[in-house]
């Protein structure tokens, strides 16, 4: 009996191509940490540079911190996110599929005491009230290691979560003695006399990460070739930024509404510097995440592996 064999023609599907992103939607904070976004926006750089890719829209969505903004994040709000290297920490502990790819800055936060307040040392916090970021933000975990390693007792410091909004309001209303901030809110406090810088992030830790570029596992598995043009760009806005500070301020004070001259002197007076490169960030971001586990806001203490992902910082700049 001779087989019969009966050929289905289309009956095993070919892989379905997925659906290319249009709409990027992209995280960032009002810090002049993060102008490099806000530069890339202003020039329209995004948008031309990702076209190519099928990005049709880009939606800014601006935090007033790190931890709500990874939240979103979690939540499927955002495809990426200028945020402190901190934040992403307790995210991907949490299940964020996402990874830093890029630098943003280091350093570029400032304890600032309010005008009038003694201050001798890391000592002189002890009973005081400082506003700061959330727990596991960048200036909280910053500010606890530096009082840990000066050997202050951190339940003796009043340590209050707070936006920048507020943590200024709250310092200029003497309703806290101190805030630990990032730019441009400690040259704000300054130059309307409420406050001194008397510290900056970079005495308390030197070359310490601070903001980095995160973007969703989904994006790097379904559109590499995007997620490297996203940090060309990011680069192309960086140089820009370190090459024209006088130009990167004016988009900054025109996309934020704050005063261009505190603008102006916050980059002039911070310690930070504007990076792409993210090996850079590393070291201090793996302490990051053991200062985290040792806090409890992790249930374990992750790796750089498990937080990095440098290979499309070096297919770009390759």
């Amino acid at each position: 009996m001779a087989t019969v064999v009966i050929a289905c023609l289309g009956c095993i599907s070919a892989p379905e191509e997925k659906a290319k992103l249009t709409t990027l939607r992209i995280g960032y904070q009002p810090s002049t940490h993060q102008i490099a976004e806000m530069v890339a926006a202003e020039k329209g750089w995004w948008l031309h540079d990702l076209k190519p890719f099928g990005v049709k829209e880009i939606k800014e969505y601006e935090f007033p911190s790190g931890p709500p903004e990874m939240q979103a994040m979690l939540a499927g709000e955002l495809d990426m996110a200028y945020v402190g290297t901190a934040p992403p920490i307790t995210a991907i502990s949490q299940g964020l599929d996402a990874k830093i790819v890029a630098g943003v800055n280091i350093n570029g936060s400032d304890l600032v005491y309010r005008t009038g307040l003694p201050y001798y040392g890391p000592q002189s916090l002890e009973g005081k009230s400082i506003g700061t970021f959330p727990p596991g933000s960048i200036q909280d975990t910053v500010l606890k290691k530096w009082l840990r390693d000066n050997d202050v007792d951190i339940s003796e410091v009043k340590i209050i979560p707070m936006g920048p909004g507020d943590a200024v309001t709250a310092i200029s209303a003497s309703k806290v003695d101190g805030v630990f901030l990032p730019h441009p809110s400690p040259a704000i406090i300054e130059l309307e006399g409420k406050g001194n810088s008397v510290v900056a992030s970079g005495e308390m830790w030197p070359y310490h990460a601070c903001c980095s570029l995160v973007v969703t596992g989904k994006l790097m598995r379904e559109q590499p070739d995007l997620v490297e043009q996203i940090i060309k760009t990011h680069i192309n806005a960086t140089n820009f930024v370190n090459a024209h500070p006088e130009e990167a301020a004016r988009i900054y004070s025109n996309k934020t509404k704050q005063n261009l001259t505190m603008v102006e002197y916050s980059i002039q007076t911070w310690d930070g510097k504007w990076i792409s490169n993210p090996k850079i960030q590393i070291p201090s971001t793996v302490q990051y995440a053991k200062i985290d586990y040792e806090m409890n806001y992790t249930q374990k203490e992750l790796k750089a592996e498990d937080l990095f992902n440098v290979s499309f910082y070096e297919a770009a700049v390759r």
